[in-house]
């Protein structure tokens, strides 16, 4: 197995993901700190999985002392990253509520011209900040705060809430300090959506205080819902890979019960069996959803302390390409 190319491929795909999720409906999510917590979880990774620190020293080709002093101290700055010029310029014009175009020129004379009037612009495109007049007279105001804050602070709670709901039946049962460290947020943030999963019994805290959940059913339709299924599915998708790479597998068999396969179909108007293609996701859906029903129906009366959980993931994407063969592929 060519290791290199694999991790070189799933760091170039995994990063394509990220900017995606960073730029999604308008906004930008900071980014400094993402080279940072990913040698800071990759190295807890490395040693979870009993490596020694001088052996993941040498992986990252630093010497042993070098590597110590860079985890402490990425670790004591783990939670207090800097802001971002978009930060700033955004932060500056909603303190002053009505800023010119010299008085923002002027506050931030040290940056990069350039950098500083395509932000400006990002957060007019945005929606986030409105301009009005031309050339010097330009004047930018921001967006109403009370709608944006009261907007943010319900897609937040909701999404957190269905977030935690996902990870804690994917990965549980889990303590409250795996659970932070999971979501990545502060212990304030998640007290309000834990209460309201225990409240309707969708999440269950044990005598040891982890929580676990029997079941998880994401109401799709709505944003929260939405997101917390994008990062169950990434869950699940990894976790198949994972549990493949560690069971020694390197190819798949007709009989496996441990992996995936991916079938791509190049179809076009009138191709005899476009409608079979396109149906599959939907028929897919339809089937796991009458026999999850099902297993759950059966499962009311209780479950023995050993049993064994199978995820079955799917996914659909549909694009125009120019003329190529039918591929298949597994994994």
């Amino acid at each position: 197995m060519n290791s290199r190319l694999l991790i070189d491929a799933f760091v170039r795909q995994t990063t394509v993901l990220i900017a995606q999720v960073a730029t999604i409906a308008g906004a930008r999510t900071p980014l400094a700190h993402v080279a940072n917590q990913v040698f800071l979880d990759l190295t807890q990774a490395l040693e979870e999985q009993g490596l020694g620190r001088k052996v993941v020293a040498d992986m990252f080709g630093l010497a042993l002392r070098s590597y110590q002093q860079k985890v402490d101290r990425l670790m004591e700055s783990a939670s207090s990253g800097g802001m971002t010029l978009w930060e700033a310029v955004h932060g500056y014009v909603a303190e002053r509520s009505v800023v010119t175009r010299g008085e923002l020129l002027l506050r931030f004379a040290k940056d990069d011209p350039d950098s500083v009037a395509g932000i400006v612009h990002d957060l007019v495109e945005s929606g986030l900040v409105y301009k009005t007049g031309r050339a010097e007279q330009t004047v930018y105001r921001i967006a109403p705060e009370a709608d944006l804050q009261q907007a943010m602070a319900r897609d937040q709670h909701a999404t957190i809430e269905s977030c935690a709901w996902a990870i804690i039946y994917r990965q549980g049962p889990l303590s409250m300090e795996q659970l932070l460290d999971r979501l990545a947020i502060e212990r304030e943030s998640i007290d309000g959506a834990l209460s309201a999963l225990l409240a309707d019994k969708r999440v269950e805290q044990n005598e040891q205080g982890l929580y676990r959940s029997a079941r998880v059913l994401l109401p799709l339709d709505h944003t929260a819902g939405w997101e917390a299924g994008l990062l169950d599915h990434y869950h699940a998708v990894v976790g198949a890979i994972i549990a493949k790479l560690r069971n020694g597998q390197t190819r798949a068999l007709p009989a496996d019960e441990l992996g995936g396969s991916t079938y791509s179909f190049d179809v076009w108007p009138g191709h005899p069996l476009e409608a079979s293609v396109r149906a599959l996701l939907r028929e897919q859906r339809s089937a796991l959803g009458a026999l999850w029903n099902r297993v759950v129906e059966h499962n009311k009366n209780g479950k023995p302390e050993g049993y064994t959980r199978v995820t079955f993931y799917c996914g659909q994407n549909v694009a125009d390409e120019g003329a190529s063969e039918t591929t298949r592929s597994e994994s």
